[in-house]
């Protein structure tokens, strides 16, 4: 239901939502969904050696997928040495085959130690080159470069790598997800932002950070009731406050219940954020101005 709220935005807006891409593809894998989902709902509620498991399996149906594949190095990152060991693993393995999906797997753990401060940035974007010249007509290691382009502050060469990913598997989620941060935060451009991230809650339901990039665009193109929405499904998931709809969600909801002089909403969500402990010297700050007179009585 909530899915359709974005698609049907995204229409009245003057863009289609992004079409599935025919048959088959990751998320038509049931069982590969399944595993996603699992490791999803362990990562919000910090199990992250139950997350890493599930991740595990989901890479192991589908080597290439990025977003399994970010995620079981996330869950690692959560855990002393699981890392390393898996990098270890990955660099016999990638030794040994020589194939895509290891040149791609590799590259995402190099880029997650390199995130740590481990310095591993160059390692990855040489295991992504490799895996573009073993087939340049895949996603995966477009994604990667794109990452290490976005993170260097290239915007527009980071929007080359994530279309040509979506351009070789159209339900490429983490291509979809980077190219709307970008039209939104880099360009300016919410309305081209929503479509390319409308369809992703319907492949990945639980996926909580989606939810809350999307009320935040949603927010800026000025549709609130369903900013909030999408903002209050992204808290429901990250039970552990794990991602940014946990982080930063609270505090999300409180601008926009601000923008709308809805002031006791506001402080309902601020003291909850209090309370969480996430994002608390800021929603502190927002509680004050409220009583300051800043938006009204």
């Amino acid at each position: 239901m909530i899915g359709r709220i974005v698609a049907a935005l995204v229409m009245v807006l003057g863009l289609a939502a992004p079409a599935r891409a025919a048959e088959p593809d990751a998320y038509a894998d049931a069982a590969f969904v399944a595993d996603l989902d699992a490791g999803l709902h362990a990562f919000y509620a910090r199990d992250f050696a139950a997350a890493q498991t599930d991740f595990a399996a989901a890479v192991a149906r589908r080597p290439e997928n990025t977003f399994a594949i970010a995620f079981l190095d996330a869950a690692a990152v959560h855990q002393p040495g699981a890392l390393d060991a898996l990098i270890a693993a990955q660099e016999d393995r990638s030794a040994a085959s020589r194939s895509y999906e290891a040149h791609v797997q590799l590259g995402f753990s190099y880029a997650f130690a390199g995130s740590a401060g481990l310095a591993r940035d160059a390692d990855a974007r040489d295991e992504f080159n490799l895996a573009v010249a073993i087939d340049p007509a895949r996603a995966g290691a477009h994604d990667g470069l794109g990452i290490l382009r976005e993170d260097a502050r290239s915007a527009n060469r980071a929007k080359l790598e994530f279309q040509a990913a979506l351009a070789h598997d159209p339900n490429d989620v983490l291509a979809r997800e980077y190219l709307g941060l970008l039209y939104q935060v880099d360009l300016k451009d919410p309305v081209r932002a929503l479509a390319y991230v409308a369809n992703v809650p319907n492949l990945i339901p639980a996926y909580a950070d989606i939810d809350f990039h999307i009320a935040s665009m949603l927010d800026d193109v000025h549709q609130p009731a369903a900013a909030i929405a999408y903002a209050t499904r992204g808290l429901e998931l990250d039970t552990g406050h794990v991602g940014e709809a946990g982080q930063h969600g609270f505090t999300l909801l409180a601008r926009i219940y601000l923008d709308n002089k809805q002031l006791a909403d506001a402080r309902r969500v601020l003291h909850a954020s209090i309370a969480s402990d996430v994002d608390a010297a800021y929603a502190a700050t927002l509680l004050q101005r409220i009583d300051a007179g800043d938006y009204g009585k």
